[in-house]
């Protein structure tokens, strides 16, 4: 028997398409255990969506933590071997503070991570495999693409020290020009130079249009060197036909420390933040002690709640009332091959008020008859 999309969650059903998706392309499926131990995650505090980590002794004393994250359980698993890719795909529940409650909460994390040597051609795919993930959520998308070997190279150029380029930083993330030339002007930074970081929050579109824009700037060599890294992923994502929803926007800067070269979010229509997010993180990699390269991403699927209640019209599927009389084993009879046929039902003596459901049907004389249909 097919299962009914229509008896899933949003969240539920996309489980489903990308672990498939993913699969597709050699991404192997990845499972870990609910717990870690605490130091894990302390050690790259950064590096977590959020604060919060649950956290409570073992038996034997040890601090563990209820996993916040799944990017850094792999990293810990897997090994530097010359010549090797790890692909690997993952549906996991986090325990962090959730974006819809605000509260602590199980998360539902779907999301896969490269690991060896990475260039173009596993960039490329793995950008193509966040395009395609968020149409089969559905709806309009958009993914935005940045690259933070642009901005660092801005960054160094002005001679502002961490905590200044920290501020920087995050006046890029919050398009804020105006910030950005207050801090460039208190560190004495080139007026030029100052312009061309605010430039970076102004432009946003498709990728040839914000490269012809950028470059009539002249950014420097290690940021046109980065510059053309993107161009030459955007050309290749437009090559294969998916690079459409793709934008640049260099807004989108994940944590410096742990990040490097392209970086990027993806949009929903009808979520009110990004539901995917990732990127290169070689620095990550460095401060764990590993040589190779890795890229990836996660979908945060509790933000498909969203969806789920603008497009729900009905509370149940099909229901089915019965009288006193109903004769049991014909009464569930009747109920497993409306089942069999692909209805989720709900059986019921009495029909409540104000209940919606898509198929309301009596079960009469021993047999089943239609009173609504709302198909």
């Amino acid at each position: 028997m097919e299962l009914d999309e229509r008896v899933l969650k949003n969240g539920e059903h996309a489980v489903f398409r990308l672990r498939a998706l993913y699969r597709k392309y050699g991404y192997a499926q990845y499972k870990m255990s609910k717990f870690e131990e605490y130091d894990l995650y302390v050690q790259n505090k950064d590096f977590l969506v959020g604060d919060g980590v649950i956290t409570f002794n073992d038996t034997d004393g040890k601090l563990l933590a209820l996993k916040p994250d799944v990017t850094l359980s792999i990293i810990k698993k897997t090994t530097d071997e010359e010549h090797v890719l790890h692909k690997l795909c993952y549906n996991e529940n986090v325990y962090r503070i959730s974006g819809s409650t605000h509260t602590f909460g199980e998360i539902m994390q779907t999301g896969l991570e490269c690991i060896g040597e990475i260039g173009v051609c596993e960039t490329a795919e793995v950008l193509m495999l966040a395009l395609e993930s968020l149409e089969t959520i559905g709806g309009a998308s958009v993914l935005d693409l940045s690259h933070l070997g642009v901005i660092s190279a801005l960054l160094d150029d002005t001679g502002a020290d961490e905590i200044q380029k920290k501020r920087l930083i995050a006046c890029i993330g919050e398009k804020n020009p105006h910030g950005i030339r207050e801090i460039c002007a208190s560190i004495g930074a080139d007026a030029s130079l100052t312009e061309k970081l605010s430039a970076l929050v102004r432009v946003y579109g498709k990728p040839k249009q914000v490269y012809q824009k950028l470059r009539a700037l002249s950014l420097g060599e290690k940021a046109e060197a980065a510059l053309a890294e993107l161009e030459t992923l955007t050309d290749t994502l437009d090559a294969i036909g998916v690079g459409e929803n793709v934008r640049i926007d260099f807004s989108v800067v994940n944590d410096m420390n742990y990040y490097s070269g392209v970086v990027f979010r993806g949009f929903v229509d009808g979520i009110p933040e990004g539901i995917l997010s990732g990127g290169r993180y070689d620095r990550l990699m460095r401060k764990m002690g590993r040589r190779s390269g890795a890229i990836g991403f996660a979908l945060y699927l509790d933000l498909l709640e969203c969806l789920d209640r603008r497009a729900k019209q009905y509370d149940a599927d099909t229901v089915l009332v019965y009288g006193d009389d109903a004769e049991p084993a014909a009464l569930l009879g009747a109920v497993r091959t409306l089942t069999e046929q692909g209805a989720s039902v709900r059986m019921l003596r009495k029909y409540p008020e104000g209940l919606r459901c898509r198929r309301l049907m009596a079960f009469q004389n021993g047999g089943v008859v239609t009173l609504e249909n709302n198909d």
